[in-house]
């Protein structure tokens, strides 16, 4: 009896290198669910929004509505930026008058350059809602 432990024991010790080299393994990467649910989502609804990624650092909201303007009449361009050092976060929204005008948008800036960058111009999806609050402020939590 004490043999068979033994031997089960070093057999456990030999094949755990394996496992871990398994567990390491870059063939056998599996990639997350989330990546695939997310490349998976349906496309937004034609609006006169769009949502503009891709941008560099370095892009300012002139220069995004310069860039939009020669497909239409640009409403509002707003590149969103970080609050302590005021560079681009890398994305922003352009509203067009009528939504012929923003498919245009799309269609002539989508995959270009704009100082340097690939750029990517799609419609923009609708803001979620935010959550309900109850009157301190606070979260429910799945309290009813």
């Amino acid at each position: 009896m004490a043999m068979r432990v033994a031997a089960a024991a070093a057999a456990a010790a030999v094949a755990e290198p394996r496992g871990l080299r398994r567990l390491f393994s870059i063939s056998s990467f599996i990639p997350p669910l989330a990546a695939a649910a997310a490349a998976a989502s349906p496309p937004a609804e034609p609006s006169t929004n769009l949502f503009v990624s891709g941008l560099s650092k370095r892009t300012t909201t002139e220069k995004l509505y310069e860039a939009f303007s020669q497909f239409g009449q640009v409403v509002h361009a707003r590149v969103v930026t970080d609050r302590v050092s005021g560079y681009s976060k890398g994305f922003g929204f352009v509203k067009y008058a009528t939504i012929e005008e923003a498919g245009a948008g799309i269609q002539g800036m989508d995959g270009k350059f704009l100082d340097g960058w690939v750029i990517f111009a799609e419609y923009a999806k609708p803001r979620p809602p935010h959550p309900q609050f109850e009157n301190s402020g606070t979260p429910s939590y799945g309290r009813q």
